[in-house]
């Protein structure tokens, strides 16, 4: 009886440790009150509204969807090629290369903001906005070889080259066969980008100038002055639109079924 009774017990503490915090932070969010507090002082939807009529909030989240957005194409359209390249040919150096593309996420993120900082923005003046987007970038990178390198590994070659053999050429063989193919590959390490690159906070910090900040800087520079729920609520919306944007990708491009 206790064996039976047990794997579902483990089950609910995996899952409440899970969602517990998510929960407690919604309920936070619509509290009554003027401080963030759990149990919440009442129900209500005034500190979700709140959230759309701050500023610099709506400002920052419309810089943290074009990082993320940009940020994840462009490293797709760099590293879908070189993932394709380190899976089908055999590289003088491809374990070298595979270790230089993934050192962003090996190397703490903190260094690469200094770094960036420092030999970048302040000696050539570059632009805050382009220092970012160029930060997002490489950090996005890694993981776009890596998961687009993981579908190709999965792809039998000898479909290409039976396309090749029937008069296609190498890069429409490419395009016709292999990108289909790998398509679920693709969509994974756009959410993975996206998702990593809405949420850095390391780079983004030392990054940000006057007018220019991602929404994670923005949410705690809000709460060096301000301590009311509407930060829960910004969470609890960040929170489910991550859901939301996931749930599109099963529903419409069939994400299961690739990947």
């Amino acid at each position: 009886m206790t064996a039976r009774i047990l794997p579902p017990l483990v089950l609910g503490v995996v899952l409440l440790f899970l969602i517990g915090p998510f929960l407690i932070i919604i309920a936070a969010s619509l509290s009554a009150g003027d401080t963030l507090a759990f149990p919440p002082q009442g129900l209500s939807l005034k500190w979700v509204t709140k959230v759309f009529t701050i500023d610099s909030f709506r400002e920052s989240f419309a810089m943290s969807m074009f990082l993320a957005v940009f940020g994840t194409l462009t490293a797709l359209v760099l590293g879908i090629p070189a993932a394709y390249a380190l899976s089908r040919y055999k590289l003088p150096f491809g374990e070298t290369v595979r270790t230089i593309v993934s050192l962003p996420i090996i190397v703490p993120g903190i260094i690469v903001g200094l770094a960036l900082l420092r030999y970048l923005v302040v000696p050539f003046g570059f632009n805050i906005t382009l220092a970012l987007f160029m930060a997002h970038t490489a950090l996005v990178l890694p993981y776009a070889v890596r998961v687009v390198s993981a579908s190709l590994n999965n792809l039998r070659s000898d479909m290409e080259e039976a396309a090749v053999l029937l008069g296609s050429s190498r890069t429409g063989a490419f395009f016709r066969v292999v990108m289909p193919n790998i398509r679920g590959g693709i969509l994974a390490a756009f959410i993975l980008g996206f998702v990593t690159s809405f949420n850095q906070v390391p780079v983004s910090l030392f990054l940000s100038g006057p007018g220019v900040r991602t929404l994670p800087i923005d949410m705690l520079g809000y709460m060096e002055t301000t301590y009311d729920p509407s930060i829960a609520a910004l969470s609890s919306l960040l929170a489910f639109l991550s859901i939301g944007i996931v749930f599109v990708a099963e529903r419409f491009l069939g994400f299961s079924r690739y990947v």
